[in-house]
């Protein structure tokens, strides 16, 4: 990384100073706090909105979660968003021990914070961030710790996100892959908004140190291979690996190895921003019957094959909001009237694939109306679902294998769930 920090600093939400560590020697509490305060009080500044600040020779880089402010400060031409991204590591360090990261718990833990901030960071340059291997030399209660205990061996090692020793009778790996479609539609019916976020969620319980290797039908690879793939190759954007993955071996020949950390982890995250068909299409016609009554008319639609069939669908239709007395009939599913957010749920617990369902429902409206109406507020069409064993963009796990020294066999299970991110239609 390009550049250190000179010192962290944390704030109150006055811009006081409760905690800092100086690891340079050349700015001091003082100027950030002087410089903090008076960045304050400009608020409805737009520019105060910036988390980089260059002032007097110092660049202050600085994030807030709840009621503290995290800063760095920094003397030289450091990487700003490398330094941005260790702040938001540091609030999960912080959250790790403390639960919350709050003024309060700070000054509780003054201790604590002031052992991470030695081990995270050192003249200025960040360490370790990771509060499972932190947590195992630094205790919350500082004072019980053993006077002959050492850091694990994961600090010393290249390896620090996973500790050596691992020990589990059973060895597994659960691997999901799971995309979000998120879609908005306008009240033409033409589809303004269309993409797709996926990500591989990893469950590894694996003794000692493996390496596992993945494959999926990524087109960049087949094509340099001269293969084929039996189903379509896939195109990915805005690739984001766990830092576990070593990326000069993606960039060579596009394998994904790793030696992944204990538990849950995001192994990769992705983004397709081809145009995606809706897989839940909903027409919606609202008929108002002099002023007394409202009659709502739902078509919802299953666009994807038939073999695959969505769980737990949930259709969320605006109603307006002073509608009472509920009348509602449905072909599939069950229907309730949620008034506290003006709007009518339709339940369907399973959708398979290209099938149509109704919904009729009618309200009464009060027969007293204001002289000059209030401008209608639209809400759209919220749709929520789950389709298991189906991906939108049809990535593939082409393999996933594991290998450790002491020659264990270990079970790969791998699903894929395609699920409604920010699915919304604005039809009514």
């Amino acid at each position: 990384m390009a550049g250190a920090a000179s010192a962290l600093f944390l704030l109150d939400i006055k811009g006081r100073v409760l905690i800092w560590r100086d690891y340079r020697g050349d700015v001091s509490s003082v100027q950030a706090e002087r410089f903090f305060t008076k960045f304050i009080e400009k608020e409805d500044d737009p520019q105060s909105q910036d988390p980089v600040v260059y002032d007097s020779g110092v660049t202050y880089m600085f994030i807030q979660h709840n009621n503290v402010y995290l800063m760095a400060a920094s003397r030289q031409n450091c990487n700003a968003a490398s330094l941005l991204l260790f702040l938001h590591r540091l609030v999960d360090v912080f959250k790790y021990y403390f639960e919350e990261l709050e003024e309060e718990s700070l000054r509780d833990n003054f201790v604590v914070v002031y052992e991470l901030l030695d081990e995270i960071m050192d003249f200025g340059f960040p360490q370790f961030t990771e509060a499972k291997i932190l947590s195992e030399f630094i205790k919350t209660d500082a004072y019980k710790m053993e006077v002959t205990q050492r850091p694990p061996m994961a600090v010393t090692n290249a390896v620090s996100w996973r500790s050596e020793g691992i020990q589990y009778k059973k060895n597994e790996v659960f691997l999901d892959v799971v995309e979000s479609v998120n879609i908005l539609v306008n009240s033409n019916g033409q589809i303004i908004r269309s993409d797709v976020v996926g990500a591989l969620k990893m469950r590894t319980y694996l003794s000692g140190m493996p390496e596992c290797k993945l494959g999926l039908n990524d087109k960049v690879l087949l094509e340099a291979q001269g293969r084929t793939s039996k189903g379509k190759a896939i195109d990915l954007d805005d690739i984001k690996f766990h830092q576990c993955v070593r990326l000069a071996r993606f960039e060579n020949d596009r394998t994904i190895s790793f030696i992944p950390p204990d538990g849950a982890f995001d192994l990769m995250t992705y983004r397709l921003s081809t145009q995606v068909k809706p897989l839940i299409w909903v027409e919606a016609q609202v008929e108002k019957h002099s002023r007394s009554r409202i009659e709502i008319t739902v078509k919802a639609r299953s666009q994807y094959k038939d073999r695959s069939t969505a769980t737990n669908v949930e259709i969320e239709l605006p109603v307006p909001s002073d509608a009472t007395n509920p009348n509602v009939r449905t072909s599939m599913g069950s229907a309730a009237y949620a008034p506290e957010n003006d709007a009518l749920v339709w339940k369907i617990k399973s959708f398979p694939g290209n099938k149509e369902y109704m919904l009729r429902a009618e309200f009464s409206l009060p027969s007293i109306t204001a002289e000059e109406p209030a401008p209608e507020r639209k809400a759209p069409i919220r749709v929520k679902f789950e389709i298991p064993y189906f991906t939108v963009s049809g990535i593939q796990v082409r393999y996933l294998k594991i290998i450790e020294k002491s020659g264990y066999h270990a079970l790969p299970w791998v699903r894929y769930i395609t699920k409604a991110g920010e699915y919304e239609l604005r039809l009514m």
